[in-house]
């Protein structure tokens, strides 16, 4: 398995749309704890530990700071 970079969601807004909607009542702790559970669930069903691995690169290379 590799891993998927192009949209591969179904009705995207939908699921943005879902997405906030779940953490809509919850403070910012709750919601980061949110996130997390979200992700370590998506994670194993992934499971492909070379697939997560680039998952994580790709992530924090998109938040990095960039250079001026």
């Amino acid at each position: 398995m590799s891993l998927q970079l192009q949209p591969n969601i179904p009705d995207p807004d939908g699921f943005y749309q879902e997405l906030i909607g779940m953490q809509r009542d919850l403070d910012d702790e709750q919601a980061t704890l949110f996130q997390a559970r979200l992700l370590l669930v998506l994670a194993n069903h992934v499971g492909d530990r070379a697939v997560l691995s680039q998952a994580m690169e790709v992530a924090r290379r998109a938040g990095a700071p960039r250079a001026s």
